[in-house]
C-alpha cells in the first residue's frame, strides 16, 4: 500500500491551520465585517439612488436648501481613476490595487492589539472603503461620485471611508506617541535614579582607619 505523497499532506496541513486560525479570530473578522457591511451598504444605497434619480452631470439639493448649491451639492459624476477623481482611466490599476489593499486588511486585522482599537477602526474603514468602490468598478468600469463640495474633487461615501479612516490612523499614533512619552519621563524624573554606591562604600575598614575613628 503506497503512503499518502506529500504534498498532499502539506495541503491538508494547511487547510487545517487555516481552519484554527478563522476559528481562533472569528470575533476579529465578524469585528471587522460588521463595520464595513454598515459602511458598504451606505455607500451602495447612496450611489444606486444618484444613478436612479439625478442625470449624469446634474446637480441637486433638496428645496430648502437651494442657497448652498454654490458651495455644496449633489452631482452625479464618475471617474476611473483613484479617490476624488485623480489618475483617471486608470479603471484596471487601481482594481488590482483595491484587491491588494483588502488582503492585507484580511491579513493583518486578526493580528492588531485590542488595546488598538484606533488602528481596529481606521483598517475597517478603509477596507470598506475599498471594497466599496471596488464593486462600482467590477460592475460598471468606473466608479460613482456625488458630493460637491465648492471647487473641490466630488468624492463618495467610500472615498469620505478611506480619508477619514487614514485620519483615524495618524491621530491614534499621535496619541499613543504622546502616551508613551509621559509614561517614559515619568519613569524618569529627577530623584528617582538609584544611588551608585561609592569606591569605599561596603569595604572593611582596616585597623589603622579603625583606629584614627
Amino acid at each position: 500500500m503506497e503512503s499518502p505523497q506529500p504534498t498532499v499532506q502539506v495541503s491538508r496541513y494547511k487547510r487545517g491551520a487555516l481552519f484554527i486560525f478563522l476559528n481562533d479570530h472569528r470575533v476579529d473578522y465578524l469585528i471587522l465585517f460588521l463595520i464595513s457591511a454598515v459602511i458598504i451598504s451606505f455607500d451602495q444605497w447612496t450611489k444606486a439612488l444618484v444613478r436612479a434619480k439625478i442625470p449624469l452631470g446634474a446637480d441637486w439639493l433638496p428645496s430648502g436648501l437651494m442657497w448652498l448649491l454654490p458651495y455644496a451639492r449633489i452631482r452625479h459624476w464618475y471617474n476611473s481613476g483613484a479617490a476624488f477623481g485623480i489618475f483617471q482611466n486608470g479603471n484596471l490599476v487601481f482594481t488590482i490595487l483595491a484587491i491588494i489593499v483588502i488582503l492585507l486588511i484580511l491579513y493583518y486585522f486578526p493580528r492588531t492589539e485590542w488595546n488598538d482599537w484606533w488602528l481596529r477602526v481606521a483598517m475597517a474603514m478603509q477596507f470598506a472603503g475599498a471594497a466599496g468602490n471596488l464593486i462600482d468598478r467590477l460592475a460598471f468600469a468606473h466608479v460613482t461620485d456625488f458630493i460637491s463640495v465648492g471647487n473641490f474633487a466630488i468624492f463618495n461615501i467610500a472615498d469620505g471611508s478611506i480619508s477619514t479612516g487614514v485620519v483615524v490612523l495618524l491621530l491614534g499614533v499621535w496619541l499613543r506617541e504622546r502616551v508613551e512619552k509621559k509614561r517614559a519621563e515619568k519613569i524618569a524624573l529627577p530623584g528617582d535614579e538609584p544611588q551608585v554606591p561609592s569606591e569605599n562604600e561596603g569595604q572593611v575598614p582596616t585597623e589603622d582607619e579603625a583606629k584614627s575613628e
